[in-house]
């Protein structure tokens, strides 16, 4: 499977109750297809899976999977202390029909290479699906260099994408060079999109577009089309509330961008909490020249 151009991150929707609401997320969903992304990333930071139970978790997993029916590839993210329960996901996500998923190694005690590697040769020993390598240290307490996660990828055959969210462009172009540009890379980080993309990413992972629609789509395709001027306008545009929200808390902002245009998905679970006053109003602000 080879994914290319926008890879949509939803959020879960919670009542006021706190309780996972499915039509919502069958609403949210539809909102990124309306934005024409090119595939979803289910139960990633935006859709805060470290706060899910495993019921919870299975719950927006399938229900994601069953509600696009194919229409785009849908990657299901995973991110476990325990190798154990990454390969119990892993397995689900497989079963339920998912294309693939997005693992990262969640530690609290430091991880060697040695452990790491085989974090995910267990994983991938257990479920046939495509693995997307994901590098987040800010998030899961891991950095993995550019060289050992091509080592991955050359290694376990099921490891053949890397996603990097470090937030160093050069790591990007050390994976790239290294791979000959035969390693599909994506851009985790929204504010290095332009850099990254013209870089050779063969994707950006974003939830801008449960927000900003097809923005981060038009954005893509004019880099890949060559339309340098063109993509650069569109980035500069974006530029301030791209950083907004990851600053600001992902599920925090786009939950109250949501709220702003009428979709009411509920609060982030605590101890994550709502923006403040002042954090609406300057989005709502940034909405209001980007809608």
């Amino acid at each position: 499977m080879k994914l290319s151009g926008i890879i949509g991150y939803p959020i879960t929707p919670f009542s006021d109750k706190g309780q996972i609401e499915l039509n919502k997320l069958s609403d949210m969903i539809d909102i990124l297809l309306t934005a024409k992304v090119d595939a979803i990333a289910a139960l990633g930071s935006a859709g805060e899976a470290a706060y899910l139970s495993d019921e919870e978790w299975k719950a927006v997993a399938q229900h994601t999977v069953k509600h696009l029916a194919g229409k785009v590839p849908v990657i299901i993210g995973i991110a476990e202390l325990t190798t154990e329960n990454a390969v119990h996901k892993a397995q689900y996500a497989h079963q339920i029909g998912a294309d693939a998923i997005m693992l990262s190694p969640f530690s609290y005690y430091k991880l060697s290479e040695r452990e790491i590697f085989q974090h995910y040769r267990t994983v991938a020993e257990a479920s046939p699906l495509p693995i997307m390598i994901y590098n987040n240290p800010a998030t899961c307490g891991v950095d993995m260099s550019p060289e050992f996660m091509l080592r991955m990828v050359t290694d376990i055959p099921t490891a053949t994408m890397i996603k990097e969210s470090t937030g160093d462009i050069q790591r990007m172009h050390k994976i790239h060079a290294l791979s000959g540009g035969n390693i599909p890379f994506y851009n985790g980080c929204n504010h290095l999109a332009l850099e990254a993309i013209n870089a050779g990413a063969s994707g950006w992972c974003t939830a801008a577009p449960c927000l900003i629609g097809q923005k981060p789509k038009h954005l893509f395709d004019a880099l890949k089309q060559g339309k340098s001027e063109q993509g650069a306008a569109l980035f500069y545009e974006m530029y301030e509330f791209l950083e907004f929200i990851v600053s600001s808390g992902l599920s925090a902002a786009v939950k109250s961008g949501l709220a702003l245009q009428g979709h009411n998905m509920g609060s982030p679970r605590k101890p994550l909490l709502p923006l403040t006053e002042g954090q609406q109003n300057r989005l709502q602000t940034m909405l209001t020249k980007l809608v």
